[in-house]
């Protein structure tokens, strides 16, 4: 009966980290269901961006008192679960505070962690009170209906509890301590929880046990659930900020790539030994030319999906963005939730068929309109801002891409700008010859 705890607990781990694993697992291959992008160069840059960004939190302080207050939390949530590894081996091996052997630095860990944890608690509750009471603009958007809102919340109380169960776990083993309760060895400086303690006071050796054992339970069990709603929230970031940042895009913020497959037809057309009427060459299995732009996630590159299943939902890309600002429906937010939605349908139709079958669905129309698109200014103020290397703008110009191309379905001011182009060399309705006619006036 004395491993019965220990196998339950074995049991628990398993089950955890396995379904957080094949959970993982299924994000990867929907990531990977995007075209291929080469992103190897610059190695020592891009390892770089990522140890300023993601770890160091670099964009976070542009705006300093929630920049700040998020360093505060994902500091310390890190550092105070590295606690973790104790309770850990503890569970396992049915031992307590196994650690303690480090003594004084030991110590100087557990105080440590009980000083991040109070800070987390506060830094959580100032989240909560911006989010319900002061009820900041970006997070009252139309996207943040319904789920996207609560799931703010339930993260936001997920780690208020586990601060707090931390805290009650340590206050009791405190009690326990000083009473010279068997097993409860003197290990440990409590700055915090010693305060919490005297509430104890006059409990039975039984009774601290029993609030101990089941704080510390309650705080294994909740980390593991915390783990595992990481896949359907959008704390996922915490996960994928890393390599999000190490993929991002290196090149110039205002610089566009080129269409391969646009690139492709210029060089044919211009071949000289090209047959015309040959048949279009066969990009894929199924014999079908390479699309121009996208209108479904499958057309858009791994590293934009990555960037939607990386999306924070913080909203400062929307709150940057000029057209949302003058009341377009454009959202850049909305876009990186759209293409993570459908990403997540076409994932659940492969778990489901084995294979994607026709939905009658696309990205383009069922979830992003072409209203949205093309109220975009392309400034980049989207991509600037984002605490993460997300670009909203890559995904808007593949899609207006396609709109053009594929659709023909350009704004009646863009289709006269191009024909211009055509016919006068010049976006302006002037003939060449009388170009320079305002020079004489």
């Amino acid at each position: 009966m004395q491993y019965v705890p220990n196998i339950l607990f074995v049991i628990a781990l398993v089950a955890g980290i396995g379904y957080f694993t094949k959970n993982i697992r299924k994000v990867i291959r929907n990531i990977r269901l995007g075209k291929d992008v080469d992103r190897s160069d610059n190695k020592s840059e891009r390892f770089k961006n990522m140890m300023r960004v993601a770890l160091g939190q670099s964009k976070m302080v542009r705006r300093p008192i929630a920049g700040f207050l998020h360093i505060v939390v994902y500091i310390g949530f890190l550092i105070i679960n590295v606690e973790v590894l104790e309770i850990i081996i503890d569970g396992i091996f049915g031992t307590h505070r196994v650690f303690a052997f480090l003594g004084g630095l030991y110590d100087f860990l557990i105080a440590s962690f009980e000083i991040l944890a109070l800070l987390v608690l506060v830094g959580v509750i100032v989240f909560w009170i911006r989010r319900n009471v002061i009820k900041l603009k970006r997070f009252w958007n139309p996207e943040m209906k319904g789920w996207p809102k609560s799931d703010g919340n339930w993260i936001l109380y997920f780690e208020m509890i586990l601060m707090t169960l931390f805290l009650v776990m340590n206050a009791s083993d405190l009690q326990l301590q000083n009473i010279g309760a068997e097993h409860y060895i003197k290990a440990g400086s409590y700055p915090v929880s010693q305060f919490i303690s005297p509430f104890f006071d006059g409990l039975s050796e039984i009774t601290l046990i029993v609030i101990e054992r089941t704080a510390w339970w309650l705080h294994i069990l909740g980390i593991l659930v915390f783990l595992n709603y990481l896949y359907f929230s959008k704390h996922l970031h915490i996960i994928l900020a890393f390599p999000n940042t190490y993929y991002e895009n290196l090149n110039p913020k205002g610089q566009l790539d080129n269409l391969e497959a646009v690139t492709n037809e210029v060089k044919l057309m211009m071949d000289p030994n090209a047959d015309p009427f040959a048949a279009p060459a066969e990009d894929d299995v199924a014999g079908e030319p390479e699309k121009f732009g996208a209108s479904d996630v499958t057309d858009l590159n791994w590293v934009q999906l990555l960037n939607a299943y990386t999306c924070t939902e913080c909203g400062r890309c929307t709150s940057e963005c000029p057209a949302n600002q003058t009341g377009k429906k454009l959202s850049p937010r909305k876009i990186m939730m759209d293409t993570r939605d459908r990403l997540k349908e076409v994932g659940d139709n492969i778990d489901k068929n084995g294979s994607f079958e026709d939905d009658n669905k696309q990205l383009l129309g069922d979830y992003i309109s072409a209203e949205e698109l093309w109220a975009c200014t392309s400034c980049n103020a989207c991509v600037e801002t984002c605490p993460v290397g997300i670009s909203p703008l890559s995904i808007i110009i593949d899609m207006r891409r396609y709109l053009v191309m594929e659709q023909s379905a350009a704004p009646s001011d863009l289709n006269n700008m191009m024909s211009n182009i055509e016919n006068n060399g010049a976006p302006w309705p002037f003939n060449q010859m009388d170009r320079l006619n305002w020079s004489n006036e």
